[in-house]
């Protein structure tokens, strides 16, 4: 590995949730050892045990926290994400570490089968990966680490090289996924839309004649508790889906304005319209704008496609009396009557309507979610709902990255208070669960892993902003002691 990459601290052991934090460290050093220690060379593991691979959107929001230590290793983490993506556009929602044992994760490389099921898509032969995708954030992520150290960036042609990859998958997603026929991208497995478990997929995959027990192993339950992670049940549902999408030869549902059909996306048994998803493809689809400017070219069709999306994400998944989006089933017909976070996630998109976005905010900080009131950090489901579970994965536990996201959808929107609030706890939180993989919404304990990447890198991530705030702080206190005078209009450049 070339030692310009590492870090400049050394690996530490993932502390227990609840340590308190070494003394004389900061968050930033011991952040950055999480990710020295989940680093393999290329990219970064979310987990070293529970998750001994590279994941596409954590590696998404690992390169936005790992761009404040080392520019090139946060490039580095998506130049290899999408090094495996496929000729049809995809990427693909894990790429497999050759070195890792075969029954260390299921599934394994030898359940998705890739370069053999998915040549038809083109999947590459020289690496083994999954056949499904995860949320488009990597857009985004490329801009932010572009702009951590622009010289770097242009100096190694970064941007020039990941930008046709990108278009590549943003076309993947707007024109074979858009299985609705109405321009919203669609999931056909609850893994791509990365909240596994949530309550909001339990009626569509009720349809799901579950794959039975004794043909998969679950190797999650060797390193989690078997009451925090989805139920055998929930398992044997995805396997169904994942070896039914397989066995097509990972064929979607056709182009723009196909109906997804039986013999669609994943058997046309489970296809699903979600917000967050589409409001990460907005969120990717003006950053991707952003980048085209800088390679010289015009972003202008780019911004107004993220404008048409955002004006099909409130027609199709909006709902005035849930206060939030709600999911659609493309195959039960309508919308799906359960309040995910996922909902609260197109707070994120400066272009969406300011009721809509002051709603989401009253909707955030209101008796479902009770964000700042009776919960930190944002819980993954419902407080009210009959199906939260505050320990069991994303059926109520609060994650750090849907925090991280609706943290810059507050400032997006002027909600500074409330976004200091957000940060301040997840700061706090992440730092006395040992980085933890996600948090009871009531009581903070930790849950899941320890040192878990995203948490770590996030939480970077913050720190940074925070500092740069108090820094911007200080100099305009000069500058109103002076003249008198105190802009308060400047976000910084790393909010756009």
């Amino acid at each position: 590995m070339d030692r310009s990459t590492q870090l400049t601290v050394r690996p530490a052991a993932c502390e227990t949730a609840y340590d308190p934090p070494a003394s004389g460290m900061s968050l930033h050093i011991r952040a950055a050892q999480v990710l020295d220690a989940n680093w393999t060379g290329g990219s970064t593991v979310p987990s070293r045990s529970l998750y001994p691979h590279q994941w596409s959107w954590d590696s998404a929001f690992i390169a936005i926290g790992l761009r404040h230590v080392s520019p090139l290793r946060a490039q580095t983490e998506l130049e290899t994400l999408l090094a495996a993506q496929w000729a049809d556009g995809r990427v693909p929602h894990i790429v497999f570490n050759p070195s890792v044992p075969l029954d260390a994760y299921f599934p394994s490389p030898d359940f998705w089968r890739s370069s053999s099921a998915g040549r038809a898509a083109g999947a590459p032969r020289t690496v083994q990966t999954s056949g499904i995708v995860q949320p488009p954030a990597h857009a985004l992520a490329a801009w932010l680490v572009h702009r951590a150290d622009p010289g770097l960036s242009r100096a190694r042609g970064f941007l020039a090289r990941m930008y046709p990859r990108l278009a590549a998958w943003h076309r993947y997603l707007l024109h074979r996924r858009d299985l609705g026929g109405a321009g919203l991208a669609s999931v056909v497995h609850p893994w791509e839309q990365g909240m596994d478990n949530s309550p909001c997929w339990d009626a569509p995959l009720a349809r799901i004649a579950p794959a039975p027990a004794r043909s998969f192993r679950r190797a999650d339950l060797a390193h989690g508790a078997a009451e925090d992670r989805p139920t055998d049940l929930d398992y044997g549902r995805y396997v169904r889906l994942a070896a039914d999408y397989r066995d097509s030869g990972y064929r979607d549902g056709g182009h723009r304005g196909g109906t997804g059909g039986k013999g669609g996306a994943g058997g046309g048994e489970f296809a699903v319209e979600d917000p967050s998803f589409n409001a990460l493809l907005i969120a990717s689809e003006h950053a991707l704008a952003r980048i085209a400017e800088e390679l010289g070219a015009s972003g202008t069709a780019r911004h107004e496609r993220a404008e048409r999306l955002t004006a099909a994400l409130a027609e199709r998944l909006w709902d005035p009396a849930a206060g939030m989006f709600l999911c659609r089933d493309l195959r039960g017909g309508g919308l799906i009557r359960e309040r995910g976070v996922s909902g609260l996630i197109p707070l994120l998109l400066p272009g969406l309507p300011h009721g809509i976005a002051a709603e989401l905010v009253r909707t955030l900080r209101g008796p479902h979610f009770s964000l700042g009131d009776r919960t930190r950090l944002v819980p993954s489901y419902d407080l009210l709902g009959e199906a939260f579970d505050p320990h069991r994965y994303w059926r109520g536990p609060a994650w750090f990255n849907t925090s991280w996201l609706l943290e810059r959808g507050l400032r997006v929107h002027g909600e500074r208070e409330r976004a200091d609030a957000l940060r301040a706890a997840v700061l706090h939180l992440a730092e006395t669960t040992g980085f933890a993989e996600y948090v009871d919404p009531h009581t903070g304990e930790g849950c899941g892993a320890t040192g878990f990447g995203w948490t770590a890198a996030l939480a970077l991530d913050l720190h940074h902003e925070l500092h740069k705030d108090l820094l911007k702080g200080a100099r305009e206190g000069v500058t109103e002691a002076a003249t008198g005078t105190f802009d308060r209009n400047d976000e910084g450049g790393d909010r756009a």
